[in-house]
């Protein structure tokens, strides 16, 4: 969790958003796990697409 909490850090720091409290920041830290687990999610979903079709 620490990873993505630097990384929510990180991205309102790079985008010059007002730094969050820190039950906001553990939000946009889960936030970011549910957004990087449904792009893996539907990118594994693609590839067995597109190997099932090979």
């Amino acid at each position: 969790m620490q990873f993505l909490e630097a990384l929510a850090t990180a991205f309102f720091r790079t985008f010059g958003i007002t730094q969050p409290s820190d039950q906001m920041l553990r939000r946009a830290s889960w936030f970011l796990l549910g957004m990087i687990s449904l792009i893996a999610l539907t990118f594994a979903a693609v590839l067995t697409i597109v190997f099932h079709s090979l």
